[in-house]
């Protein structure tokens, strides 16, 4: 039915009642009589209308705390449709503070740091990420401008210019920063902190790679193209010379092999496609085969004990091989003849270790962190003696990453070393 119906089709109907009784008490009494009647009639609807305006009037002061009559009439059916507009708008807040709870949960995940600023540049919300990047306490600086808090020139010109085409990068707070402005709104800013210094490590490590790659092969490809433009320029070389030549040309290329081939290795454990092959290792025989390599490079310079007291392991043989003979080779080359050099294989109480402990030169702690870096050299007069390529340690580091392992470094100057490949107990076999 028609809502206006509705509404005045009662009215009408109550309106007639009055009147019908006030005509009744005029025919059964007198015309003053049935006037008082429809006043007093028309007074009470007058009073229940009033009434029912206050109450509504206080509900609308306090609609969350005030309850709704039952009302009568027509009052019935706006109380009705005010209760179910105040039940869907409760509805719709919760529904909204839900949205934006998880909105927040959401941007407080993000790596980027994002902070919400109004138009005169005072903040209004910023996620954890923010905080960290710009020094910023959500709990204290809220409401106060950001150029007040990043005190930096170029992040304070940018902000202030208004010049948002292009990111700006900035160091601030020990980090390499890139940080964008969005207008949004009319008068609302997101700012975006993206914390770029691990891609910039990262490039950098690159570019040293490189640059240190390119001087290892210049260097024993200058030799050979050196003994190579002597022996077209010069035919008639004695035998003696050319032998000594081609000895040195053949040592050169040996070295750019094993350059060339650690290069390989090192690609290979970084790579997604290259397999963690897993299988069970003979530890024992493994630890042998690497000490007989570790006595033929020696040439009987050293003295070489081995000590096994551990298990198998679940792991690739090949990496392991790999590791272990790098650390002990890097043990023959750097420890004086004479030296003592022992490689142990053992069963801590929470681990596994193979520990490689020689009486050579020793390291100054200065450069022990970073030992493991590529090309990284203590002494590189000293390292293009002993036909190091400078990837030895960084292989060992990703072949204990890949087993969930790691290598552990003492060294006491003047006395000697002792690098371990320590390995989990979950490594043991099942």
């Amino acid at each position: 039915m028609n809502p206006k119906l509705l509404f005045w089709v009662p009215a009408v109907l109550r309106l007639s009642l009055v009147f019908l009784a006030a005509l009744v008490v005029w025919w059964l009494a007198d015309l003053v009589q049935a006037l008082a009647l429809a006043l007093a009639a028309v007074v009470v609807a007058l009073f229940v209308q009033l009434r029912y305006l206050n109450e509504l009037g206080e509900w609308l002061n306090n609609p969350h705390s005030s309850r709704l009559p039952d009302g009568w009439g027509a009052w019935t059916d706006v109380f009705a449709r005010l209760y179910r507009l105040r039940r869907e708008d409760e509805r719709h807040q919760a529904e909204m503070a839900e949205w934006l709870a998880r909105f927040r949960e959401a941007m407080q995940l993000l790596p980027e740091g994002v902070a919400i600023m109004d138009d005169v540049l005072f903040l209004e919300w910023c996620n954890e990420a923010a905080e960290r990047h710009l020094g910023l306490t959500m709990a204290r600086d809220k409401g106060l401008r950001v150029t007040n808090l990043v005190r930096h020139p170029e992040f304070i010109d940018y902000v202030i210019l208004g010049r948002y085409e292009q990111p700006l990068t900035l160091s601030f707070r020990g980090r390499k920063l890139e940080c964008r402005i969005i207008p949004f709104e009319n008068r609302r800013q997101i700012l975006v902190t993206h914390d770029a210094t691990d891609t910039e490590r990262i490039e950098a490590m690159r570019r040293d790679f490189i640059a240190n790659a390119s001087h290892e092969l210049r260097t024993p490809l200058t030799v050979i193209v050196g003994f190579l433009e002597i022996a077209m320029s010069d035919p008639g070389l004695d035998v003696a010379t050319r032998t000594s030549h081609l000895a040195l040309m053949t040592e050169q290329a040996q070295r750019m092999q094993r350059l060339i081939g650690d290069m390989l290795t090192l690609s290979r454990l970084e790579s997604d496609e290259f397999p963690f092959r897993r299988e069970r290792v003979d530890v024992r025989a493994l630890v042998e085969s690497v000490a007989q390599e570790a006595t033929a490079l020696s040439g009987g310079r050293h003295r070489i004990d081995v000590q096994i007291d551990g298990p198998d392991v679940m792991g690739s043989q090949e990496e392991l091989r790999s590791a272990f003979a790098n650390l002990a080779s890097n043990a023959v080359r750097y420890s004086p003849q004479g030296g003592a050099i022992c490689l142990a294989w053992q069963r801590g109480a929470n681990d596994l270790r193979f520990s490689v402990t020689d009486s050579g030169i020793g390291i100054d702690p200065i450069h022990i962190p970073r030992l493991t870096e590529r090309f990284y050299r203590v002494d590189k007069s000293r390292s293009r003696d002993t036909q190091g390529t400078g990837l030895g340690l960084a292989i060992v580091k990703h072949v204990l990453l890949r087993h969930g392992g790691r290598l552990v470094i003492s060294s006491v100057p003047g006395q000697g070393s002792t690098f371990a490949a320590v390995l989990p107990n979950t490594s043991l076999p099942g």
